[in-house]
C-alpha cells in the first residue's frame, strides 16, 4: 500500500486529518499526517518557521515513492519540498490547493506584525474565499479552539523555487472541493490568478469533490476515498 503524507493548511496541525487519517489506514495505507512548522502551539521557536522550514520538514518526512497530499495553504511549501526533492514523492495531491508559481506571497501586506491569525468572525473566513460549506458547530468550534496563528515568515514570506524543471514531472492532481474542476481550468488558462498560474507548467488531473474548503471535516470518507484511489495507481 502508499506511504501518504497529510499536509494541513493555515491554522491547522496534524490533528485536522484524523478522519481521513483513519479511513486510509483502515483501507491499508501508512499515514503520516504532519504539524508543519510553525503550527506547533507548543514549540517556542516556532514564530521563526517560514516556507523553507516547512518544506524541509515535509521532505524530511517522506522517503522515496511518498504521495505528498497537501490540503489550502500548505501548497506552497508543499511544491518547494518537490522542488528541493523530487525523487522523495512519486505523486503529489492538492487538496482545494495548487502548486504556485516562484515568488508568490500568500497573504501580501501583512506588514510589521509576527503571525497570521484564524479572523476573528466565520464571515470574514468566507469573505476571503474560504468556503464553510459542510461544517457544523461542533467542527467550528474545534476549528476555533484549536487554531495556530500562522508565522508571517510563512503567510508573508515569498516562495522561492529552482529553475530545476524535475518538480514539474511529478504526477500531481488537483482535487476541487470548493471551484468546479471546470472553473479551475478556466481560471489556469485565463493566467490572471497567480494560485492557479502554476499548472500551466504541469500535466495535472482535475477530480471534483464538491463540498466546502475543507473536506477533511466536511467529507472525509469520499476524501480517503479520493486520496486512496490516486495513491494507489
Amino acid at each position: 500500500m502508499a506511504r501518504i503524507l497529510l499536509a494541513p493548511g493555515f491554522w491547522l496541525g496534524a490533528w485536522a486529518w484524523d478522519e481521513v487519517a483513519e479511513e486510509l489506514r483502515g483501507r491499508g495505507d501508512e499515514v503520516l499526517a504532519l504539524t508543519l512548522p510553525g503550527l506547533d502551539a507548543g514549540d517556542p521557536d516556532r514564530l521563526g518557521a517560514t516556507l523553507e522550514t516547512q518544506a524541509e520538514g515535509i521532505v524530511a518526512a517522506a522517503r522515496a515513492g511518498a504521495v505528498l497530499v497537501a490540503h489550502s495553504g500548505a501548497g506552497a511549501a508543499a511544491y518547494l519540498a518537490t522542488d528541493l526533492a523530487p525523487e522523495s514523492f512519486s505523486r503529489v495531491i492538492y487538496a482545494d490547493s495548487a502548486p504556485l508559481p516562484d515568488g508568490l506571497v500568500l497573504i501580501p501586506g501583512l506588514g510589521d506584525v509576527a503571525e497570521f491569525p484564524l479572523p476573528e468572525t466565520w464571515e470574514e473566513v468566507e469573505a476571503s474565499g474560504n468556503s464553510l460549506a459542510g461544517l457544523d458547530a461542533a467542527m467550528l468550534d474545534r476549528f476555533r479552539a484549536r487554531a495556530v496563528s500562522v508565522p508571517v515568515g510563512v503567510a508573508g514570506g515569498a516562495l522561492k523555487l529552482s529553475d530545476s524543471p524535475a518538480r514539474l514531472g511529478i504526477p500531481t492532481t488537483v482535487i476541487c472541493t470548493s471551484y468546479p474542476s471546470e472553473l479551475v481550468r478556466q481560471l489556469r488558462d485565463a493566467g490572471e490568478q497567480p494560485i492557479f498560474r502554476e499548472l500551466r507548467n504541469i500535466d495535472a488531473e482535475y477530480l471534483d469533490l464538491p463540498t466546502g474548503h475543507w473536506p477533511m471535516w466536511s467529507k472525509p470518507v469520499e476524501l480517503a476515498e479520493l486520496i486512496h484511489e490516486i495513491a494507489n495507481r
